[in-house]
């Protein structure tokens, strides 16, 4: 099983994400680890990526999500996946992915940006992460299953919240 943790920036994927690999026994990876060093400069430049820019990193996630899928391995992905075009390349390698949305507002992430230390993403650029995002819905591809959770909530609520959806109903993993 691969399950995509997706949202703007700020909204938790890599807390969700790292907390639930480790309570589903899967392996992790984070998506920003895929962007190259001049699409990290670009960010933490306060400019925003283009398609353009977005497309090598598309393809490598895409690749090894294939590549996982075809192995029968199981990940947690952390990536903001914000546009429909790029969850279809991630559809299109593993038609049956579970894709869990952390949803929250602009003022919100705003803050939670602000108080983050060391990271190339800042709080500049969620206007652009905002106006990019297309909500998904469960529609988006026949067979992927999607999670729809409030960023605002505890993590420990999250988690159960996340364990509680019928993906995980034929053996939920006990909440540590």
């Amino acid at each position: 099983m691969i399950i995509i943790v997706m949202g703007v920036s700020g909204s938790g994927k890599s807390t969700v994400g790292r907390k639930l690999a480790e309570l589903l026994n899967f392996k992790f990876a984070d998506a920003d680890d895929y962007h190259s060093s001049a699409s990290r400069n670009k960010m933490a430049g306060g400019e925003a990526l283009t398609d353009l820019d977005r497309e090598p990193w598309l393809a490598a996630l895409a690749t090894d999500i294939a590549k996982w899928n075809n192995e029968k391995s199981s990940y947690v992905l952390a990536c903001s996946a914000l546009k429909k075009a790029y969850r279809n390349r991630f559809y299109q390698a593993d038609e049956k992915l579970v894709l869990i949305y952390l949803k929250s507002h602009f003022e919100n992430i705003a803050a939670r940006l602000d108080a983050r230390q060391n990271h190339f993403m800042k709080a500049a650029l969620l206007e652009s992460q905002f106006a990019t995002l297309e909500e998904p819905d469960a529609h988006e591809s026949k067979d992927i299953t999607l999670i729809e959770i409030d960023a605002e909530l505890p993590l420990e609520t999250i988690e159960a919240e996340i364990l509680k959806s019928p993906v995980f109903s034929q053996s939920p993993p006990a909440v540590q």
